[in-house]
C-alpha cells in the first residue's frame, strides 16, 4: 500500500465535506482538530463540525480548489490555497471565495489536519 501524503489527505477532506461524510471527515481530522470559520471567524472543534456536516446544516455543492501550494517540514505540512464555494448553511445559500491556510501533521499513521483557517475574499467593487 503506498503511503499517504498531505495532499491526498487534503483531498480525503475536501471530499468529505462534498459528501457529508462522516466518517471520512473523522479519519482525516486530529482529535484536537480546530477550524476557524470562513464566514465568521469562529472556532469550530472538530466535534461541532462532523455534527453541522454529517446532520445537514451544512451542506456544500461545490468546492472548487482554484490554486494550492503544499510545504512539508519533517512531520508538519502547511498547505495554502484557494477555494470558491457554495452551498447551503441552516437552509441559506452561501457563495464565497477564500483563502485558506490547513495543517497537516504525520502522527505516524497517517497525516491528520490538526487546524484549518478560511479567510473570504471581498468581491471586486
Amino acid at each position: 500500500m503506498t503511503r499517504q501524503n498531505p495532499e491526498s489527505a487534503e483531498q480525503e477532506f475536501f471530499a468529505g465535506l462534498i459528501e457529508a461524510n462522516r466518517d471520512a471527515l473523522a479519519g482525516v481530522l486530529s482529535d484536537d482538530f480546530v477550524l476557524i470559520d470562513v464566514m465568521t471567524g469562529s472556532e469550530v472543534p472538530k466535534s461541532a463540525l462532523l455534527d453541522v456536516v454529517s446532520g445537514g446544516g451544512l451542506k456544500f455543492e461545490s468546492i472548487d480548489l482554484v490554486e494550492h501550494r503544499v510545504r512539508v517540514y519533517g512531520s508538519t505540512a502547511v498547505i495554502t490555497g484557494r477555494t470558491e464555494m457554495k452551498g447551503l448553511y441552516n437552509g441559506l445559500a452561501f457563495q464565497t471565495s477564500s483563502r485558506y491556510t490547513h495543517i497537516f501533521v504525520d502522527d505516524g499513521e497517517r497525516w491528520r489536519m490538526v487546524a484549518a483557517q478560511g479567510t473570504q475574499i471581498a468581491p471586486p467593487g
